[in-house]
């Protein structure tokens, strides 16, 4: 049967009177610590989470818990810092305040198998991850030429290649094991941080992307189900079976070292000064971050339809033109940092080369000076630096003409080159300063929150921790917005 639904509301004042009951002249007392989760939990509204999640219920059977305390449970099991669903529960029969706080009477807490029930209510499969366990053992991955630099794609034009794939897809949106969970953050988080302005205009919004490794495991275990080491060939290429399939090697250019798991890309709002995520994937982590980072921008269109993109701000490893035309095709202005490895002066026209930033190099060997950009022709103006209240003072000018040399550049021809925002200008830099948010959210979910703490053998277990984390930093960032509220006076008030 269906569960019994409480408002918030209604769990707001079961909150109140469990905590009057269990700590109001008992031997019981609140730390400074817990009053914190609980103003955060107050402020967090999960009442629509079964009407979200209807689908998976049956109208038959025993009456199972509220969908919502479970997972504001789960919730609070990342804000205590507790990585383990075992100890959790043990946690919830030991300590009154996190059972309360959960939306549970104490002693009558939830066990671990119906935590693991909720977890499967929130994928779509039966498969625990996105691909069969049955594969064939992959081949070790290259790592970067030079300090700091990224593994390469593994093929020449593999940009290009997905560009191409992405923009004959069908344009609708694609069905993925983890839809309900991303639900579930998209209307009971995402969408409550929008209502309070701290994500920026969405109808114009401005988005960082950025990958980082996630380490599950020290190395991919398999198993062979071929005879060929019986038959004397220890290194086959027969299919195995892989306890973690979808994970795999790949290269930390931070840390100069192999690591086994996944690549996390996701992408967070430049406008809020909370630096709070919005959208995130896991991918393999032998994938590189220009190739993540398409598949998981064009997922992102599709799951938020309601919204504009405007801009998006990524690194030198996303210095591509396929990118620069995926974008250019999404009517999305992208700002991405020139890859050093292509830097130097390039032949342009007649005798002029272009600079690192691509601005016109002159005669003279000085930049041109940018006269502005005129977004009907989709070109950029650039005139001799040598002229001075109409006079051109060089010695020997490129043009006869008093008004000086005039040369264009047209954004169809380079956009890596002639971007519609030059490099050099206060716009750019304006911008472009707000790309490390996407750097610092990533680091609050992997040291703050400690996300690879966490000892989960599936996409579906990795997939359900990281969206919570993901919920924990916007509950974090309503907290700082209500820096007025005090519950502790009028809870705990005779």
């Amino acid at each position: 049967m269906f569960p019994t639904v409480r408002s918030h509301l209604e769990y707001q004042d079961f909150v109140t009177q469990q905590l009057k009951t269990y700590y109001v002249g008992g031997i019981l007392s609140l730390q400074n610590s817990d009053w914190i989760l609980i103003e955060k939990l107050w402020l967090v509204d999960l009442s629509r989470t079964f009407s979200l999640l209807k689908d998976t219920f049956s109208s038959q059977g025993p009456c199972p818990h509220d969908p919502a305390d479970l997972l504001r449970s789960y919730i609070l099991m990342h804000l205590t810092g507790t990585f383990s669903v075992t100890k959790w529960v043990t946690a919830l029969r030991r300590i009154p305040l996190f059972a309360v706080l959960s939306g549970f009477l104490p002693g009558k807490t939830p066990g671990i198998g119906t935590f693991y029930d909720f977890f499967t209510r929130l994928w779509l499969t039966d498969n625990l991850n996105f691909r069969s366990k049955l594969k064939r053992k992959p081949k070790k991955i290259e790592k970067g030429k030079h300090k700091g630099d990224k593994a390469p794609t593994t093929s020449t034009g593999k940009v290009a290649k997905v560009v191409k794939g992405l923009d004959h897809a069908p344009t609708r949106q694609k069905v993925f094991p983890f839809d309900r969970i991303f639900t579930l953050f998209k209307e009971l988080f995402v969408l409550h941080s929008a209502s309070l302005g701290i994500l920026g205009d969405v109808n114009s919004l401005c988005l960082a992307g950025d990958g980082t490794p996630v380490r599950t495991a020290a190395y991919p275990r398999n198993k062979r189900i071929c005879n060929c080491k019986q038959n004397g060939i220890s290194n086959c290429d027969c299919p195995r079976i892989y306890s973690q399939p979808d994970c795999n090697s790949g290269w930390d250019s931070y840390r100069q070292a192999y690591f086994n798991g996944y690549h996390l890309y996701s992408f967070s709002t430049t406008a809020s000064k909370y630096d709070l995520p919005i959208y995130c994937r896991l991918h393999p982590a032998s994938r590189h971050d220009s190739i993540s980072m398409l598949l998981t921008a064009e997922e992102f269109r599709y799951r938020y339809p309601e919204w504009s993109w405007g801009k998006v701000l990524l690194d030198s490893a996303h210095d591509a033109m396929p990118i620069y035309q995926f974008f250019d095709k999404r009517n999305v202005i992208p700002l991405i940092d020139l890859n050093k490895r292509n830097l130097g002066n390039t032949s342009f026209k007649d005798d002029f080369t272009l600079s690192e930033t691509g601005v016109p190099i002159c005669k003279m060997g000085l930049e041109m000076k940018d006269n502005g950009y005129d977004y009907s022709r989709c070109r950029r103006k650039y005139r001799c630096p040598l002229v001075k209240k109409g006079i051109v003072t060089c010695d020997s000018p490129c043009s006869p003409s008093p008004y000086g040399r005039c040369i264009y550049t047209y954004t169809e021809h380079n956009p890596r080159l002639f971007p519609l925002i030059a490099r050099n200008s206060n716009e750019w830099k304006n911008s472009y300063k707000r790309r490390t948010c996407s750097e610092r959210s990533n680091k609050r979910e992997k040291i703050d929150y400690m996300l690879e703490a966490a000892r989960h053998r599936s996409s579906k277990m990795w997939t359900a921790h990281i969206f919570t984390t993901m919920m924990c930093l916007h509950l974090d960032a309503w907290f700082k917005e209500n820096k007025n509220l005090n519950l502790k006076d009028s809870l705990l008030a005779a």
